[in-house]
């Protein structure tokens, strides 16, 4: 009984000490704010989900720029943070080569905005909480926040989310097959908490939790890779896009038509139709070659709308006359407004019949004007598993592609700057939905990865003339915990949230 009252007073010792070592870095010189704001923004700059980043400053940068909000006034270092990742959007914008138009200037301070509230919450919260849950204020912050991202903007994944950055490392993507993306920012931030937490108070004690929970997800994740390899018999895959001398010649002929839709079809159609035969002479070559499977990219037939029952007459006849699963992206230009058009994916059987025409669900803001479909992602039953299928931006949704299916078809088409960080960030839903994904990019890196994100096949439009793809893919996918509990692990990170802020409200600081 002696040591009772002692052990009950050591986790307020423990957060008084940590107070008063926040108190004697807080009066040191603002040169070290400055620094500490200057090597946060700069190294985030590099874990953006664009073609520079470094996996490593992802973890750097949120532990420096957290540093940097609890050393000075909440409001005036929020305000800091949102100038900082208002540098970053722009950053991703630019090396991305998307333009700086008015909604992406718009959606990058909005962004920007949300991405400050976990900063804002853990400087106004965790002198309130005892050590243990106040160290989990900024990591449920973080990933409630790159959840609520997904829900509220229409910009996905595509930008804010932090599992992004780490590609490659397959032991710890491992765990998005349970959490979702938002596991993975979870992580880092919980890094970035924790190294702070140390920093206020040098102790094992302090660290060892976060070590634990890391061994953990990482062990898991190699097991994972190492005792459950696919053994589902393969079906070749081929993803052809048009020679590079059509689709510069179509190019130049669209620069000359100042609207394509209503262009006296003698104008257009030579070059159009140039590129469907490029694309009809791929598929029967790959089949011929032994695919079963062959995928077009996004928008690889552009149609006007009167001509689009001829085009897609010609790849029913390929699909039947190779007997192939024939996947093919169209455009379709329409007379009634560019609201109007279509950018859809048809799936034609070895039959020649059309199982499914999926309209785009997400055209990208800003740039994307035709109407957007339902969003309900089609899934055919066939010898090699069962096809589903979404168009490019549309892999930037979680939510739509949790889908039951063995192998996702992704059309796409991107351009050099952003094709190869695109194809990165879609490897995550394969992972995620226990299914073998492929990618068709008309203009960027294509490639097709299994359900674990191993690389299968890939290939640059940029740096290979045969445009061509070929990959022996898993017949069977398996079925994933984020697949059956959907965004759990994000909605309990909010559930989280709301609990330590009101029960910092209720305790005296």
């Amino acid at each position: 009984m002696t040591n009772l009252p002692a052990a009950r007073t050591r986790p307020s010792i423990a957060t008084a000490e940590a107070a008063k070592s926040l108190d004697r870095e807080r009066s040191s010189r603002p040169a070290v704010r400055r620094a500490l704001f200057l090597l946060g923004t700069g190294t985030t700059l590099f874990a953006v989900g664009g073609r520079w980043d470094v996996p490593a400053a992802a973890w750097i940068s949120l532990t420096l720029l957290l540093r940097f909000t609890r050393l000075g006034r909440a409001w005036s270092g929020a305000l800091w943070i949102w100038a900082a990742h208002a540098v970053a959007a722009v950053f991703w914008v630019q090396e991305s080569a998307i333009g700086l138009g008015p909604v992406v200037v718009t959606g990058a301070v909005a962004l920007a905005a949300l991405q400050t509230l976990p900063f804002l919450a853990d400087r106004l919260l965790t002198g309130r909480l005892r050590p243990g849950w106040a160290a989990l204020v900024f990591p449920a912050g973080v990933a409630a926040t790159e959840f609520l991202i997904t829900v509220v903007s229409p910009f996905g994944t595509a930008y804010g989310s932090l599992a992004v950055t780490q590609y490659g490392d397959l032991p710890l993507l491992q765990v998005v097959s349970v959490t979702g993306p938002w596991g993975i920012g979870f992580l880092i931030a919980y890094f970035a908490s924790t190294v702070n937490r140390v920093w206020e108070r040098p102790s094992w004690r302090a660290g060892r939790v976060y070590v634990a929970v890391l061994l953990t997800v990482v062990t898991a994740g190699g097991a994972r890779l190492a005792l459950a390899p696919s053994t589902a018999p393969t079906v070749r895959v081929a993803g052809v896009s048009p020679a590079r001398s059509v689709t510069d010649a179509q190019r130049a002929v669209f620069a000359r038509v100042p609207d394509i839709a209503t262009a006296p079809a003698a104008t257009v159609e030579p070059a159009m139709t140039a590129v469907e035969n490029d694309l009809l002479a791929a598929t029967r070559r790959e089949a011929a070659a032994g695919a079963r499977i062959v995928i077009w990219p996004e928008e690889a037939v552009k149609v006007q709308e009167s001509h689009a029952p001829a085009a897609v007459a010609a790849a029913q006849d390929r699909a039947r006359r190779s007997g192939v699963y024939l996947e093919i992206g169209v455009r379709v230009y329409s007379r009634n407004g560019p609201a109007h058009d279509k950018d859809e994916a048809l799936l034609i059987d070895p039959r020649g019949k059309v199982l499914w025409t999926y309209r785009k669900a997400h055209p990208i803001p800003g740039s994307e004007k035709f109407a957007p479909g339902d969003g309900h992602v089609p899934v055919a039953d066939t010898p090699y598993g069962r096809i589903a299928d979404v168009i490019c931006y549309d892999a930037d949704f979680p939510a739509l592609t949790r889908i039951r299916a063995d192998i996702m078809l992704v059309p796409s088409h991107d351009w050099r700057e952003y094709g190869a960080a695109h194809t990165e960030k879609a490897s995550l839903r394969a992972i995620e939905g226990g299914y073998s994904l492929i990618r068709q990019d008309a203009e960027g890196v294509s490639a097709a990865y299994d359900d674990e994100g191993h690389v299968l096949a890939a290939t640059d439009y940029f740096t290979t003339e045969r445009q061509t793809m070929v990959a022996y893919v898993p017949i069977r996918g398996v079925t994933t915990v984020y697949d059956r509990i959907g965004d759990t692990f994000a909605w309990l990170c909010l559930l989280c949230v709301l609990a330590l802020t009101v029960t910092a409200l209720a305790r005296p600081k």
